[in-house]
């Protein structure tokens, strides 16, 4: 697969795929810029040798119609903060007019294309309508890995017709960290599933397991391992039907030599509620009418032991409902273990990239992946629709020529 910088540039309009789906507050501004400010490298580096650039991306969804809710008129707001070129607000993604902006583009200039969910042709991958968006530009770059598990048509069927396609820095760094992480690690390799449904997550313990040196469960999803082993969960949150998914996972780490460390102690409440009345209790000791909402003290020093030795360490997923105070100090105490490790660290997924803004640890990590449902894909050993389609050899008709 090639990436952006092995591409010639010089006079070409390059279709850049960003990931530009962030969110807005009550005045429709940008409220977080990460997505946005990842995708600078590909986008300046096009415009410094020489290149237009058509930019496209998703928001939010709008269910194949056009909303101005989901329009991107705040996101051009917000670049022409971090990028002084020209940036031209298209009023849609194809069309003629669209078409005419597109060929009119001199080097250094920017066209953002409107909301590419405004059709329900962009998730069916139809190939006409990735046809119409391929005919906007002469090359393709795809920087938006966190729409790399999607088969969309501007991920994946806009390759066919495109002469020459790449990946951009971000899905770059994404690729190479995950491989420096899973595929050669320094070891020890340890890993930590954080989150409520374990159900997402089985096929990536599973598979993790098979190169992991250590896997640590925290969160809801540690409750569906107690249940596994007799224990009782209360009114915790946990699936029953994995139950005996997970005895047997269990067996599967013993039999491979990679050890699963869960929670000794839990936080334990009636309610999920800030303000509530807490204790701490073991695992053993929950009672019926408990929730189980965090990891506890005993817990935290444990999983603190067991990631001293670590070489590498991959995070994905808080191990607690961090969202609520009394419930925030086990996720947060995972962060300052990553944040005082010498270990690699790669973190992905929204809800732990959350706890890591909200100590102000982002800059303390090995790397922050921009993705949830892509590394963790990733991290079940699939192939991603969007990078396969990169490394395919293209289909190029005849509208590119």
């Amino acid at each position: 697969m090639k990436y952006i910088d092995q591409l010639d540039l010089k006079g070409k309009r390059v279709f850049i795929r960003a990931d530009l789906n962030v969110p807005f507050d009550d005045n429709k501004n940008v409220a977080d810029d990460t997505r946005i400010k990842a995708s600078l490298p590909a986008i300046n580096f096009a415009l410094e040798h020489g290149a237009s650039v058509v930019l496209a991306s998703h928001l939010g969804r709008p269910k194949g119609k056009r909303d101005d809710k989901y329009s991107l008129e705040p996101v051009a707001r917000r670049l022409r903060d971090f990028i002084k070129n020209e940036i031209i607000m298209a009023t849609d993604c194809i069309g003629d007019k669209v078409t005419k902006q597109a060929q009119a583009l001199k080097p250094g200039q920017i066209l953002l294309l409107e909301n590419v969910r405004f059709y329900n042709e962009e998730e069916a991958n139809d190939k006409e309508f990735a046809k119409k968006m391929a005919a906007l530009a002469d090359l393709y770059v795809n920087d938006a890995f966190a729409t790399a598990h999607r088969a969309h048509a501007s991920t994946a069927a806009i390759t066919e017709f495109m002469k020459e396609k790449a990946g951009g820095f971000t899905l770059k760094n994404e690729l190479e960290y995950f491989a420096k992480a899973m595929s050669n690690p320094k070891r020890p390799l340890v890993t930590i599933f954080g989150g409520s449904k374990v159900s997402t997550k089985m096929d990536a313990i599973r598979n993790v397991g098979k190169t992991a040196n250590r896997i640590i469960i925290g969160g809801a999803m540690a409750n569906t391992f107690f249940a596994a082993d007799g224990l009782n969960v209360g009114k915790s949150l946990y699936e029953a039907e994995q139950v005996e998914n997970a005895k047997q996972i269990k067996k599967e780490l013993t039999a491979g030599g990679c050890e699963l460390v869960l929670p000794v102690d839990v936080v334990v409440a009636e309610k999920l509620e800030s303000g509530i009345p807490t204790r701490v209790v073991a695992i053993n000791d929950i009672g019926a009418n408990d929730l189980a909402l965090d990891i506890g003290p005993k817990s935290i020093e444990l999983f603190n032991a067991k990631l001293q030795d670590a070489a590498t360490i991959v995070w994905n997923g808080p191990v607690g409902a961090f969202e609520t105070k009394e419930f925030s100090a086990g996720t947060y105490a995972v962060v300052d273990m990553l944040t005082a490790s010498k270990a690699l660290t790669v973190v992905g997924g929204g809800d732990t990239d959350r706890a890591l803004h909200e100590k102000h640890a982002m800059e303390k990590i090995g790397y922050v992946s921009t993705a949830g449902g892509a590394f963790l894909e990733l991290l079940e050993g699939k192939e991603l629709p969007a990078v396969k389609a990169l490394e395919a050899k293209s289909g190029c008709c005849c509208c590119c020529e």
